[in-house]
């Protein structure tokens, strides 16, 4: 086994050029009052991995060109499409009128485990709540189901970043055992 080059890597990879045209996983992103500006980072990062849709930032989540951002995305914030909007229910709406299905990261009592998701829940959008205070109830109410990571020792949760990497990279593996 011998560890591949940077170059190497580089051959399978897009290219920015290329990513306007870029298959995307059909899943939109909402976060919602993250406070930490390293887990904004981590998740342009790992959104730029499972090539999502679109982000958009909402409440008082920090938002590029901060460096705390910039230096954890390492360069993500210029190949994922994202926006700021105060209101994450202002997009929400936008994104129920076009047929989007609306899916809270959350511990719910009819959330299902983040496994379950299944092809006919696609196109969705994510919506990924605070680190200390989750989805708030005002936008559970409208979203329309909600998925869970279980937690097998003491703590309630993962990190925020954490848990949005394996619910985002789970959405990618369904997606693509679909010829969509």
């Amino acid at each position: 086994m011998r560890k591949l080059t940077h170059d190497e890597i580089s051959l399978k990879r897009s290219k920015p050029e290329d990513i306007p045209s870029v298959k995307k996983l059909p899943v939109y992103v909402i976060l919602n009052s993250i406070r930490s500006n390293y887990n904004v980072g981590s998740i342009f990062r790992t959104s730029d991995g499972a090539m999502i849709e679109k982000l958009y930032l909402c409440g008082y989540t920090p938002h590029p060109p901060k460096k705390e951002i910039l230096k954890t995305a390492l360069g993500a914030t210029e190949s994922v499409k994202w926006e700021y909007i105060n209101d994450p229910l202002t997009i929400i709406k936008k994104l129920k009128n076009k047929g989007i299905k609306i899916c809270a990261l959350e511990l719910t009592e009819n959330s299902r485990p983040y496994y379950e998701i299944s092809k006919n829940d696609f196109p969705l959008a994510l919506v990924v709540g605070n680190e200390i205070t989750g989805v708030s109830q005002e936008i559970l109410d409208h979203c329309d189901f909600s998925i869970e990571i279980p937690q097998y020792g003491i703590k309630q949760s993962l990190n925020v970043a954490v848990a949005y990497g394996i619910a985002v990279y789970q959405m990618r593996k369904i997606y693509d055992e679909y010829d969509f």
